[in-house]
């Protein structure tokens, strides 16, 4: 057998209970109409091309303008990989599946293109489950590729055969099984438009084996026979012959592979009037961006040029932060509760009221709120329940701010509106900086390293947030230096986004630092990507804050439960790790301002040719007392 099948027996075999399953199989297809009125004719295939389906799934790929596949090997999937290494794609490999796919979420997020993330049937696919729904939760346009047991093998105990589609179609956008090899190419344009049409997401082909290898191979392994004896093996040969070239009829024919047209909800003029007329009324204006504000079409450049041509105090989440700068007078980073509650005109821009704004209850009732949002559901999440849109907009945010900024003419927001927030902002800042100066045991003060890292994080520096406690911290000092430079998991709170984050994150923008604040509990599920990181020459800076626990979870449970039962870690020796797959690591556990500096300097100096992990042990402070996790 051809061990690359991963199978330990042809692909159908012709004797004892096989020879009887074919025979069910011919019986269901009515053989007899087609044996006596339609003969034994099979489709037309070119038996001596070498030519297989990763071919035209490279070519749709690179026609699409995709640069990177993130992959696990697998001998299901070789053929893609094989061909997009042809094509000039670059696979990168990782050393879990489900980084594999986070790679290709930071793709997505950073390109304003799709990633593309390729696995091993299976357990492949079980394994990027979590990434998936992170995706969807995260509106990121990624398409997985998976394999599957050959198509007359589904169902009847090959090698990694389990119902993949049920496990993809709750999740993705658009979910297909490729069935004849000529499906491969409009399958592959129609996922990829559905990835980034209306809210982008996650969309789902799942190849099986005998639809990517060559027509020579697949028959072989189909136990075809030349001259099969005797009528029964001649009919179960003329069944499965049929099968296998029906699989690939026309499939070498000339196809279109270019991109599909992708639909993006726009704003009406009415909308943009409705909206106009609300804010120029208004005096205490502000705008909530999420991370869907920084989707395609518009550029982040072009949507931060309409904001500050606005001049509406802003809070930035998720993908948007960083959208302003590190600096930007309109850019309001602290006590968000206390604005929303004197405001009197909100902007939801792709931001929306779960739980990050208590459903709701946030916004004052005597507030206008206008909307907007590219799905329905995410745009009324809890509306006339604990808030009350006065306009609703299914649309493009970024665009609707464009269009806005374009239609306001001379409105200007109240100057003492704009000074008071940024007040609050000064004063919550400055505390934030008297409490990174407080002793915090016989370790350092996570809010000092933080507060250090700040001042050496360089102008083209991106962040990567995976964690609890220690990434709580950072969200309120970290300031990202421009747009698009911000990652972290999104609404579904995903631990474990750090490696594959920035793999991505790295390939995009292989000049920038790319920096991963990890806590030391959320390192623990990708740190083994440094091999990855290491391989490819893809240097990446991490720093763990390592204080022992898991202190997002003891936080509340300590006190409520009065017990830290399984929050405990260890001052695990992560920077070994770290150097064990061919980084560098560093152990910072005390020490001065400079000391901390020091450490970080050497870093981003190492940083140019190998990845980096500092061991930064923090101690405890009150800074985040009352957060919950739930």
């Amino acid at each position: 057998m051809i061990t690359m099948f991963r199978v330990r027996q042809p692909l159908v075999a012709i004797s004892g209970k096989e020879v009887a399953l074919c025979i069910t199989k011919i019986n269901d297809l009515h053989f007899t109409n087609f044996f006596f009125q339609r003969t034994l004719k099979t489709a037309q295939v070119d038996e001596e091309s070498k030519r297989h389906g990763g071919e035209l799934v490279a070519e749709v790929l690179q026609s699409h303008g995709v640069k990177n596949i993130f992959t696990l090997c697998g001998g299901h999937i070789s053929p893609i990989l094989v061909s997009c290494l042809s094509k000039g794609i670059k696979v990168v490999d990782t050393r879990h599946e489900v980084n594999a796919v986070f790679a290709a979420d930071a793709v997505a997020r950073l390109s304003g293109t799709v990633g593309v993330a390729a696995v091993t049937a299976g357990p492949g696919l079980t394994n990027t489950v979590t990434a998936i729904k992170n995706a969807q939760m995260a509106e990121s346009p990624i398409l997985l590729m998976g394999g599957a047991a050959a198509t007359l093998l589904k169902g009847r105990g090959a090698l990694q055969d389990i119902d993949q589609m049920c496990l993809f179609k709750p999740l993705c956008k658009y979910a297909a099984t490729i069935k004849r090899v000529a499906d491969i190419i409009p399958t592959l344009r129609k996922a990829l438009q559905a990835a980034q049409s209306g809210t982008p997401g996650p969309v789902f082909v799942e190849f099986p084996i005998d639809v990517l290898y060559p027509y020579h191979l697949v028959k072989r392994e189909a136990g075809i026979k030349e001259n099969p004896v005797g009528l029964l093996p001649r009919l179960v040969n003329w069944y499965i012959s049929r099968h296998v070239n029906n699989l690939f009829s026309g499939a070498w024919e000339k196809q279109d592979v270019s991109p599909l047209p992708v639909d993006i909800p726009k704003p009406s003029s009415s909308h943009v009037s409705n909206a106009v007329s609300i804010i120029r009324k208004s005096k205490k204006p502000v705008v909530l961006l999420g991370s869907q504000a920084t989707l395609p079409p518009v550029d982040a450049n072009k949507l931060r040029e309409s904001l500050e041509s606005l001049g509406i105090p802003c809070f930035l989440g998720g993908m948007a932060r960083g959208l302003l700068g590190r600096n930007s007078p309109l850019h309001i980073r602290q006590k968000r509760r206390e604005a929303l509650k004197d405001a009197d005109v909100v902007i939801l821009a792709g931001t929306v009221c779960d739980f990050r704004l208590s459903y709701g209850r946030v916004l004052n009732r005597k507030s206008k709120v206008i909307a907007v949002n590219r799905d329905k559901s995410q745009l009324m999440k809890n509306a006339n329940v604990f808030w009350k849109p006065s306009l609703a907009i299914q649309a493009d945010p970024a665009s609707l701010l464009v269009a806005i900024s374009e239609s306001l003419g001379s409105f200007k927001v109240d100057e003492e509106w704009g000074k008071t927030l940024k007040t609050r902002d000064l004063e919550k800042e400055l505390s934030n900086s008297d409490k990174a100066e407080e002793p915090a045991g016989e370790f350092l003060n996570p809010l000092k390293v933080l507060h250090r890292l700040e001042e050496k994080l360089s102008d083209d520096s991106i962040i990567v947030a995976d964690g609890g406690d220690f990434v709580g911290s950072a969200a309120y000092i970290l300031r990202p230096r421009g747009p698009l430079r911000w990652l972290d998991p999104g609404a579904f709170g995903t631990l474990g986004v750090g490696g594959g984050f920035a793999l991505g994150a790295k390939l995009c923008r292989p000049d920038s630092e790319v920096w991963i604040i990890y806590g030391d509990g959320s390192c623990a599920y990708s740190i083994a990507e440094f091999d990855t990181f290491t391989r490819h020459k893809l240097p990446v800076i991490a720093l763990v804050g390592n204080d022992a626990c898991w202190s997002q979870i003891a936080r509340e449970q300590v006190p409520m439960f009065g017990t830290d039962v399984g929050c405990q870690l260890a001052h695990s020796d992560y920077d070994k790790v770290a150097e064990g797959f061919g980084g560098v690591g560093f152990r910072i556990s005390s020490g001065s301002s400079q000391d901390i500096d020091e450490i970080f300097e050497k870093a981003k100096e190492v940083q140019k040719d190998k990845p980096v992990l500092i061991n930064a042990l923090i101690g405890k402070t009150d800074f985040r007392e009352g957060s919950i996790s739930v």
